[in-house]
């Protein structure tokens, strides 16, 4: 059995991820004097996390992330001072993404789900210095590189077709 893997918003962990979004897009201009578009930056990179925390530590797990949330970056870097330089890092399977601001946050509670909460949490991109972009795309790139050298799952079983009864 695998181990689950959690997903990190900054310091807190969020093992039952149920699905994370990535959008990431370019800025199109026009060149002057030209009927030619080009790139010429991308736009902020968001992450969307849909989440369920359970267990006694669920509304632990939740203050957390409503203070990670707060508006005032001299708070956010009171809660946790590493976050006075850089944003809010996300590690996870699928990116690391540094200077990451949660932008909204939104807990639900249901009555098929007592004792679990489920969480929504959309997360931008706000670059504190082109240093922290830099290095974030390292790490992301790095990430890539180490999960495309690793088997993903069972070698492809092809099938043999035939007509058999359709003959």
């Amino acid at each position: 059995m695998a181990t689950n893997v959690p997903v990190l918003v900054g310091p807190v962990q969020l093992r039952y991820v149920q699905s994370m979004t990535v959008t990431e897009g370019y800025r199109i201009e026009r060149i002057m004097g030209s009927r030619f578009s080009q790139a010429t930056q991308p736009t902020n990179k968001t992450i969307v996390i849909e989440a369920v925390l359970l267990g006694p530590q669920r509304l632990t797990q939740k203050k957390e992330l409503e203070a990670l949330a707060l508006v005032s970056r001299l708070l956010v870097a009171a809660v946790a001072p590493a976050l006075a330089a850089s944003g809010i890092p996300v590690v996870s399977g699928l990116t690391i993404s540094l200077d990451m601001q949660i932008t909204d946050l939104r807990f639900t509670q249901s009555v098929a789900k007592r004792e679990a909460l489920d969480v929504s949490i959309t997360l931008q991109q706000v670059p504190r210095s082109s240093l922290s972009a830099v290095l974030g795309e390292v790490a992301d790139l790095r990430l890539a590189a180490a999960t495309a050298a690793v088997p993903s799952g069972p070698a492809a079983n092809p099938i043999a077709r035939s007509l058999g009864s359709f003959i």
